[in-house]
């Protein structure tokens, strides 16, 4: 996936997890982010930040930051939207017969419902924004939600679907990610019972540019 328009800019702070300040040139800006989670590691004052311009009507910001350096020089991409666009892309190039995304299932929305000949999959989708010594972890705040869709997926395969838990890395050079049960122990608990339910663990490795967002796979 690709934005329009970028615009590099400095970060400053963030007042709430849904705002930041940022300065574009000489000029201050308050920005949406794209990401809901903590990204403390990542948002740093005085750090390099991406932006796009949405150019969406009667917003109150009018950009969206993105993509942020990290101090160890790793670019990453925070946009939260950003990896089920990337998912879907990839699917339509991995000889599927159909992809439907936002999958009723149970009592849950599945990110997609794929098949191929009479094999029916479900993949729940995560974003992987937090990296720890070269290995990524999920998730950076606690997701109680996340664990439902985990459950749901250990229904499904339990009903003879193909359950797919996908991880996208949204930094290069990662290829791995763990459970961050310091974080929430309980997605760890989930993760150990999906994977002994036979539900797949995937890890999408991805090229990150300020503008893009690419599967590697």
């Amino acid at each position: 996936m690709k934005y329009d328009n970028i615009t590099q800019a400095k970060f400053i702070s963030r007042p709430n997890r849904f705002i930041a300040e940022v300065e574009i040139g000489s000029r201050r800006e308050t920005v949406h982010v794209k990401n809901t989670g903590r990204c403390r590691e990542l948002l740093i004052p005085g750090c390099e930040v991406w932006l796009t311009a949405p150019g969406t009507p009667d917003r109150k910001t009018k950009y969206d930051l993105v993509a942020v350096r990290k101090d160890n020089g790793i670019l990453f991409n925070i946009d939260s939207q950003a990896p089920n666009k990337v998912v879907k892309e990839w699917l339509e190039t991995q000889d599927y017969d159909l992809v439907i995304p936002e999958y009723t299932y149970g009592s849950s929305r599945i990110d997609f419902y794929m098949e191929r000949g009479d094999s029916k999959y479900l993949m729940e989708v995560k974003g992987c924004t937090l990296e720890v010594d070269g290995i990524g972890y999920f998730p950076d705040a606690p997701t109680e939600r996340g664990v439902k869709h985990i459950h749901e997926l250990i229904g499904a395969k339990k009903a003879g679907y193909h359950a797919i838990l996908a991880f996208v890395i949204q930094m290069d050079g990662v290829s791995e990610v763990r459970p961050n049960v310091d974080t929430h122990p309980e997605f760890g608990v989930a993760m150990e019972e999906a994977q002994a339910a036979g539900v797949e663990i995937l890890f999408l490795q991805c090229h990150v540019e300020p503008d893009t967002l690419a599967v590697k796979n």
